[in-house]
């Protein structure tokens, strides 16, 4: 990578972590009025057949990425208890300062670092679930992060990722989909928020971003087997669990 090229995706990178800490005390409630609450069944399945393909009983830590407010370490935990299954860790990570700060009044029970995805502060191979939910298309070096979860993953480890694909097809629901995304979603989401751009960065991050099939392949490459991959409401989001080889 030249010089140059490292520069531009810093500063992108950094754009993206500025306007998330913009929107960070509005953020949860702007996700529930957006998703009409539904996001919480999308995060429930991805916890569940995560710890169903996993199979244990026991496991030392998981570790969320992008890990915003901490959403999905509730789901991680509540889920956890429900099965019998002792977690002796959770952890978040996230680069955005003002996303922690809201995470760590609302998530009593884990450890909240600032970090990367690209650069986790964690072991090699030292968790047993890395969950990212609707991040992973902010990540500038994507492929550069999923090599980082191969490495801190254990044996066998499972990553989790939920998030809003590209749309394949030209059909009248993904037509649907697609005048949600870009019409009413920034429209609704910029007035909770106040905050009009980072809402109407949203639709065009996803527009930009791969379809299923693409970040699958990039899993396969990265060194992980996929195991399960699934779309929500109309192909709105999609929930991908792939394995450590």
């Amino acid at each position: 990578m030249n010089n140059e090229n490292a520069i531009d995706k810093k500063q992108k990178q950094d754009k993206i972590v500025n306007m998330f800490d913009d929107i960070a005390s509005t953020y949860d409630l702007t996700n529930r009025v957006l998703s009409m609450g539904i996001d919480k069944q999308w995060r429930k399945k991805g916890c569940e057949k995560a710890y169903e393909l996993l199979g244990k009983s026991e496991l030392t830590q998981i570790t969320d990425v992008a890990t915003g407010t901490g959403d999905l370490l509730i789901y991680w935990r509540d889920i956890a208890e429900k099965k019998g299954i002792s977690v002796s860790k959770f952890v978040g990570i996230d680069p955005s300062v003002g996303m922690l700060g809201v995470a760590k009044e609302k998530v009593d029970f884990a450890e909240f670092l600032e970090g990367k995805a690209q650069e986790l502060p964690v072991a090699d191979s030292g968790t047993d679930i890395i969950s990212i939910s609707y991040g992973i298309r902010n990540v500038v070096d994507r492929v550069e992060a999923l090599n980082e979860f191969n490495r801190a993953l254990k044996s066998g480890g499972m990553v989790v990722i939920l998030e809003f694909t590209k749309q394949e097809k030209s059909s009248i629901v993904s037509k649907i989909v697609d005048f949600y995304m870009k019409k009413v979603l920034p429209t609704i989401g910029g007035f909770v928020s106040k905050n009009y751009s980072a809402y109407r960065y949203l639709p065009d991050s996803i527009e930009e971003f791969l379809t299923t099939a693409m970040l699958e392949k990039e899993l396969e490459e990265a060194g992980f087997e996929m195991k399960y991959t699934k779309s929500f409401s109309m192909g709105i989001s999609t929930l991908l669990v792939a394995q450590k080889k």
